[in-house]
């Protein structure tokens, strides 16, 4: 714009600003606000609430300090909500020092603190795990008279979250003996605790005392207390506690009701589940594929195999006739559909099913997909996340928060907390999809500790852990090259009993022939047992497992394989070809022109398969009359050389220096027709920028960034690689940011080449930077508390 002689305005640094925070660029951000500072350009609440999260995460305490001075001066906005934003700021930044600094300079200017801010920073303080210190504030508080019962149900679920029972109950009792009336949540979340360490009575008491007291509890109070009594095999007063919901003006909600059905499912009493299943159907409660199934898999368990038919002729009926609550779309369906009674002996339906169902419309508004979305890729604060969330009225079913995970990989911590968040509302339950992709997203930020959380804390709520659940933990241990660790968890999958799927021994095969982490032995045992199993290896499998074997010198076992893919299914011409292909990857090009020799039959087909592999691996070692030959030979075949054969002579040619040739080969590939590939783009990249012609490289990455095909992660890769070798690692810096914008995550070997690279040329400053740029990355993608 100023290039052009355009002065940007108010709205152009407000979304520049804006976008330079939400992709984590706090210190660029900070620049552009400084200059709207000095035009004295007015920014609303929010604008100013995310700069100043950006200045705390940095640790800018003077940062912070001048926006407070600007929302004053500027914005007019009152002082006490510009010094509660600053307090905030360092409280979810973790910067406790820096805010009970900030709060010892009011005290010096005589600046009083209202209830919020002390709120505000007693929270923050128990979050951060400094209960004592939140303790002090508190005296402080009560010599003000500003304690209530909030504050100290602050201070008593700070220490749950420690699981610290016995000071927790310390503070409960302090706080009735000073008087205050605790909370409905703070009896809740104490019941709760209690209940799960069998304190049964002790959770009878607290609810009893919690009537008495006059406090009405909500419906997470009344479940807490069901699901007590159900575990203690108390079904009568679990049922009577259950049904006083409604006599209170509470209406049981979905949450309500799985847990209840959760509880039952423990203690394997079926005949409860069916009542419960009628009750949701009375009340026109979704029952989601999620609740059904810890029916089913309780009834299995028990054998109980007429029982099994009976839930699941239901369950298909709730699949065709939407209930209220289900986005079906359309509102003259809903309620309408057939009832299903159970009693314990029989179950009848009411209505038939037709035979021919509209397909169904997707189970969620896309407005409100888009909405969450949005609000989760917005900022890196999770807690104005919550406050967006909070203040939403989006009605979360799986299906929905399925697709708000899968959009949302990208931004794994703010996905993460957004799947715990979700899974505590009233009205919402989990599915086992939706927890597979939570701990999918986990897994591919390395953030493995949770991800197994996630994966106990599924088990132990009574999901259904599918093949599935096993393979998505496998892949990500294997994506990181712990293929010890994929191994342990295949071990424990099947001392589980759950028999592993085609996909199970496919993804495991291919971490364990993986270049990072392999294991051939192991490799070699899994092909062999998915094989006896009866399940067929594709051909990417194949291929990947053949390429591991002949890089390692295991020749003899890779032709054996050729007959045990024949017996499966595959063509003798597909059996041969993806041998002797995996043979030129390896450098045995002996070996693969020998075995074609043996080939009689179908080698016209097989020759139309490896043409380009043979091609390529004559090119590798240098003999490029002979590969441009074999070209004029298979063109007399009718066979016409592929991108691949055309890539492998750019590559080649570019080697040699000989741009020219290698040039010309790229637009004879194009006149015949033959469309380049993102393979052969980076080939172009790599061989202007290993020429020092940087410009030319990055023409042709503009090219691809306009037209097409994109740039993948080995593009990108390969160019900062480039880059950094020819003494430009501050352009390559600028693909780092190019790379997480267009949704591809740069690896550690990226980071570490870059800032080598920096540091190389004298650039100190700039390496330090890209240090933070990777604890941003993974801090951004890990479920941090």
């Amino acid at each position: 714009m100023r290039k052009y002689g355009f002065e940007p305005d108010a709205v152009a640094y407000k979304v520049l600003v804006r976008s330079l925070c939400n992709a984590g660029k706090g210190d660029i951000a900070l620049e552009f606000y400084k200059e709207m500072a000095q035009k004295e350009m007015v920014l609303d609440l929010s604008l100013y609430k995310i700069v100043m999260n950006c200045a705390a995460k940095l640790g800018d305490v003077d940062a912070v300090l001048s926006i407070a001075d600007d929302m004053v001066r500027i914005s007019q906005i009152p002082e006490r909500d510009a010094y509660g934003c600053v307090l905030k700021s360092f409280c979810v930044s973790m910067r406790i020092r820096e805010a009970l600094e900030f709060i010892r300079n009011l005290k010096s200017k005589e600046i009083s603190m209202d209830r919020d801010h002390f709120e505000t920073l007693v929270k923050g303080l128990c979050i951060a795990g400094r209960i004592s210190d939140a303790l002090e504030i508190v005296d402080i508080m009560m010599r003000r008279n500003l304690v209530d019962g909030k504050i100290y149900g602050i201070i008593i679920s700070g220490y749950l979250r420690k699981n610290d029972l016995s000071k927790a109950l310390d503070q409960f009792e302090r706080m009735k003996e000073s008087g205050y009336l605790p909370m409905a949540s703070t009896y809740t979340e104490l019941m709760q605790h209690l209940f799960k360490l069998n304190e049964y009575k002790k959770g009878c008491e607290l609810y009893n005392e919690m009537l008495k007291r006059g406090i009405q509890p909500d419906s997470v109070a009344v479940t807490a207390m069901v699901a007590g009594h159900v575990r203690q095999d108390n079904i009568s007063e679990a049922w009577k506690v259950f049904k006083c919901m409604e006599d209170k003006g509470i209406r049981p909600t979905r949450k309500s009701y799985s847990v209840f059905i959760k509880e039952l499912c423990r203690v394997s009493r079926t005949n409860e589940i069916l009542k419960v299943l009628n009750n949701m159907q009375a009340s026109k409660i979704v029952i989601g594929d999620e609740i059904f199934h810890w029916v089913i898999l309780c009834m299995e368990k028990k054998g109980e195999m007429e029982s099994v038919e009976k839930v699941k002729r239901m369950q298909g009926i709730c699949k065709h006739h939407p209930q209220e609550g289900e986005a079906s779309g359309n509102d003259a369906s809903r309620g309408q559909g057939p009832n299903v009674e159970f009693d314990h002996n029989e179950m009848e339906r009411k209505t038939t099913v037709s035979h021919l169902v509209e397909p169904l419309p997707k189970p969620y508004c896309e407005q409100d997909l888009h909405e969450i979305c949005r609000m989760l890729s917005s900022s890196t604060d999770w807690y104005h996340i919550q406050e967006s969330l909070e203040k939403c009225a989006v009605q979360f079913t799986p299906e929905l928060v399925l697709e708000i995970l899968h959009n949302s990989e990208m931004h794994g911590s703010a996905a993460l907390h957004f799947f715990s968040w979700v899974g505590k509302q009233a009205d919402y339950s989990h599915s086992s999809a939706t927890y597979n992709m939570a701990i999918k997203i986990a897994g591919r930020g390395k953030d493995f500790k949770h991800m197994r959380n996630l994966f106990y804390e599924m088990r132990r709520n009574g999901y259904l852990i599918t093949p599935d659940t096993w393979t998505i933990m496998m892949m990500q241990y294997g994506q990181a090259g712990l293929t010890e660790m994929a191994m342990r968890v295949f071990e424990d999958m099947k001392a589980n009993d759950c028999n592993p799927s085609g996909s199970t021994y496919k993804y495991l095969i291919i971490s364990l022939s993986g270049r990072k982490g392999r294991k051939v032995d192991h490799a070699i045992k899994i092909f062999q047992e998915m094989v006896n199993a009866g399940h067929i290896p594709d051909k990417e499998l194949v291929e990947i497992y053949l390429n591991c074997l002949c890089e390692v010198g295991m020749l003899q076992l890779a032709k054996s394989c050729m007959d045990v893919l024949r017996k499966v299914g595959f063509t003798v011409p597909l059996s041969y070809s993806l041998y002797i292909r995996a043979l030129c990857r390896a450098g045995e090009l002996e070996e693969a022109l020998a075995l074609l020799d043996e080939v009689k039959e179908e080698r016209s087909k097989l020759d139309e398969f490896v043409f380009g592999s043979l091609i390529h691996g004559l090119v590798q070692r240098g003999q490029i009359e002979e590969a441009l030959a074999k070209v004029e030979t298979m063109k007399q075949a009718g066979i016409y050389p592929t991108v691949h054969v055309y890539t492998s002579f750019v590559v080649h040619f570019f080697r040699e220096k000989q741009v020219g040739r290698a040039l010309e080969i790229f637009e004879r590939m194009r006149q015949q027709g033959c469309e380049p590939t993102v393979v052969t783009y980076t080939a172009l990249i790599q061989g202007f920028a290993n020429l020092g012609k940087v410009a030319e490289a990055w023409d042709v990455f503009y090219r691809m960034k306009i037209k097409g095909p994109f740039p993948d992660f080995r593009t990108y890769s390969m160019f900062i690689g480039c880059l950094c070798k020819v003494g430009k690692s501050e352009e390559a810096l600028q693909l780092l940011s190019e790379m997480t914008e267009s949704g591809i995550v740069p690896s550690n070997i990226n980071f570490r080449t870059i800032f080598f690279g920096l540091n190389r040329e004298g650039k100190r400053d700039l390496a330090r930077s890209v240090v933070q740029k990777k604890c941003t990355l993974i801090n951004s993608r890990k479920f941090l508390t």
